[in-house]
């Protein structure tokens, strides 16, 4: 199969052809039909994940058809259309049993843990608990847009940060993970305020569903400014960029007993940042992670693109090709284009 390959941390990706993935008894191997580009990825290709060791193919957010399947499979067969979340749960630790298989304690990562779907076929683990079967009204290309940002926005505005009509929800990064928080949180009846340095992508965040819009380089105070807009502050507010600024004013821009999810990625560098503690003591604040979304929560989410509550195909800025991607992802941390990026084409 042909995929993108890179052999050493921050150096060159390149496409070749390697071995066919083949099966597990409790897996599968889903041919890839489509696959987003994310920063995740980026973070992967730097060498801030640990569980990566190159060469390695990247990639985790992945739609496509079952190719084949493991002798213990029984809920799957080649031919069914179907995507999964980046945490692939293993259906039997503590975690799994409790149903928060988004911190499996033995998880598997498609493109983190093992190769993943910037390649033809991408073989998966523990089938019978991760698939997770499409509609057959949505396409490839917007159900790779899911995989990751899209779940991770929706399991944190509506699980973890339990939006309810009337709230103010701020939203710090206008990327694919903001913008598709932006649109679950106003499908619940919420009022949004986006923040972002690129006024393109503020008026996008506009045109699906944001109420106000704030230019962290032209606005001298951020957290101030979020402050009038909302009387007061934020009831909910999502760091969905991931560094020291936008966390920190994420939770300084909440009202009293608010929430702050952080769903962007703090590695590096950034893996401990500051933050205002005082604010959360006297605040009675609240402050929680948003790490994927497990495969039996997806149904509540299909049913909302269903119904034409979620629109997720408005953030899928454009498609490329395998040999695009290539190029393009030592190029994420640019924070260029609008929207999700989909691979949709491999030879």
């Amino acid at each position: 199969m042909r995929a993108a390959l890179y052999d050493a941390f921050a150096a060159p990706i390149s496409v070749r052809n390697v071995a066919d993935p083949v099966p597990e008894k409790h897996g599968a191997v889903i041919r890839v039909k489509a696959t987003g580009l994310c920063r995740s990825d980026w973070h992967g290709w730097m060498g801030h994940d640990p569980d990566i060791t190159p060469p390695h193919v990247p990639g985790h957010e992945l739609a496509g058809v079952v190719e084949v399947v493991g002798s213990d499979v029984v809920k799957w067969k080649a031919g069914d259309r179907v995507t999964l979340p980046f945490v692939c749960a293993c259906g039997t630790c503590a975690q799994c049993a409790a149903g928060n298989h988004q911190v499996c304690d033995q998880q598997f990562q498609p493109g983190f843990t093992h190769w993943g779907s910037f390649a033809e076929y991408v073989a998966i683990a523990h089938a019978d608990i991760n698939l997770v079967r499409l509609p057959d009204e949505l396409d490839f290309v917007t159900a790779a847009s899911l995989g990751c940002r899209f779940v991770t926005a929706f399991r944190a505005i509506v699980d973890q940060g339990r939006v309810s009509g009337g709230q103010w929800v701020a939203v710090h990064g206008c990327g694919g993970v903001g913008l598709s928080a932006i649109m679950i949180a106003n499908a619940l009846g919420a009022s949004v305020v986006a923040i972002d340095i690129a006024d393109d992508k503020l008026a996008f965040a506009r045109s699906i569903g944001a109420a106000a819009v704030v230019s962290a380089t032209a606005t001298p105070d951020v957290v101030q400014h979020v402050l009038e807009i909302t009387h007061g502050g934020a009831h909910v507010s999502v760091d969905a960029l991931g560094s020291p600024v936008t966390c920190f004013n994420s939770i300084a821009n909440l009202r009293k007993r608010g929430r702050h999810i952080q769903i962007g990625l703090m590695v590096a560098d950034y893996r401990h940042p500051q933050i205002p503690m005082d604010r959360v003591i006297a605040y009675e604040l609240e402050l929680l992670g948003s790490h994927g979304m497990q495969a039996h929560r997806y149904p509540a989410m299909l049913e909302m693109i269903q119904t034409g509550k979620l629109q997720p195909k408005k953030l899928v800025g454009r498609t490329i090709d395998l040999d695009e991607a290539a190029a393009e992802l030592p190029r994420m941390d640019t924070f260029q284009g609008l929207g999700v990026t989909v691979i949709d084409r491999f030879s």
